[in-house]
């Protein structure tokens, strides 16, 4: 069972990087990139033609549900197995099964706030990834290092 769960946690953190990646290629992991993507580019003339049109709706609602179902799974898988971990104390181990999916939702709500709101909302969305993101990669490092432990 344990070669099955480091396997898992392998594929499972390739998935997420590969994620992580097309973020980078659609943002450049920037707060203006980031805003651009999702509220679209300032346009300054009437003869000028954005490079960004912002993000429709129907597109927020789109990846926000799909997302938010992927990676509420995603973390329940995690803190599902972080939680038969014994490398953390009890209040660490808490902490990384509840943020990541309070990240989640900051995350992905935030998206509809850059849009309609105010592009200034991107902070929201960067600091919740960031977090979001460190949380996945450190249960997934301790949960790979005990599975692959010939203890116990």
């Amino acid at each position: 069972m344990r070669i099955l769960i480091a396997v898992f946690v392998i594929v499972l953190t390739l998935g997420v990087t590969i994620g992580l990646i097309y973020v980078g290629i659609n943002t450049d992991y920037t707060p203006s990139g980031t805003q651009s993507f999702y509220a679209g580019d300032q346009v300054s003339s009437d003869f000028e033609i954005p490079e960004q049109y912002p993000k429709s709706l129907e597109g927020l609602l789109l990846t926000t549900h799909t997302h938010i179902i992927a990676f509420a799974i995603i973390f329940l898988i995690m803190g599902g197995l972080l939680f038969f971990t014994n490398i953390l104390h009890k209040k660490w181990k808490l902490f990384f099964m509840i943020e990541p999916l309070i990240s989640t939702l900051i995350t992905f709500g935030s998206f509809f706030a850059i849009r309609y709101i105010h592009p200034n909302f991107v902070y929201f969305t960067m600091v919740s990834g960031v977090l979001m993101y460190v949380s996945f990669y450190v249960m997934a490092v301790i949960i790979f290092r005990e599975s692959i432990s010939l203890q116990n």
